[in-house]
């Protein structure tokens, strides 16, 4: 049985629930029109459908636009080899939707990192605290809003309190430029190898 045809008997067990199934370069996708549901459909995928492994839960800030977040569910069945993905908007006013982590272990991590990284709190997760940045910590570095420059800390002793700039760094592309080659930031730091080389 193909994703599609899985993503299919998913729409028709939850109907008004879920879009059309979307499939775009081989992968299948469907979105979850109500949130506070996506824990006991994942629970179907799974235990239905045997999509026993949640390969990785991301999110988007769609900064701007109302709602601002999209939560996306990355799902894979070792029994069919299959894979689906689940897509749920999440408001900014809510900020919050249900843990599916009764449902796949592993989206403990995934789910710390989102509430880390993005501020979107998973309702019912066991330890929901901080995985990558340190407790007390005022601001979530992956949304849009969040400067580049970085922002200063009021938590002398437990980090620095100088912003911490990304600007300009080896992982940022280049603003503007004629092409995404020139803008890539390997242009401002060449492989030492190859400069090497070229030197010879």
């Amino acid at each position: 049985m193909s994703a599609n045809e899985f993503a299919k008997q998913l729409k028709t067990r939850f109907a008004e629930l879920l879009s059309e199934p979307v499939e775009f370069r081989g992968e299948t996708t469907l979105v979850v029109a109500e949130a506070e549901r996506i824990a006991e459909i994942g629970l179907f995928c799974k235990k239905e459908l045997g999509f026993d492994y949640l390969v990785d839960v991301s999110s988007l800030d769609n900064y701007g636009t109302d709602p601002r977040w999209t939560v996306v569910y990355h799902l894979y069945g070792y029994g069919h080899h299959c894979h689906l993905r689940l897509k749920t908007d999440v408001s900014e006013e809510k900020s919050e939707l249900p843990t599916v982590t009764s449902v796949w272990r592993t989206a403990d991590w995934h789910e710390r990192e989102i509430y880390d990284m993005m501020g979107i709190r998973f309702r019912g997760h066991p330890d929901l605290r901080r995985i990558l940045m340190w407790e007390g910590y005022p601001y979530f570095p992956l949304r849009k809003d969040f400067p580049l420059a970085g922002k200063p800390t009021e938590l002398p002793e437990v980090a620095f309190t100088k912003p911490a700039p990304l600007e300009g760094g080896p992982f940022v592309t280049i603003a503007g430029g004629n092409s995404t080659i020139t803008r890539e930031p390997r242009v401002r730091n060449p492989d030492p190898d190859s400069v090497d080389k070229e030197k010879k």
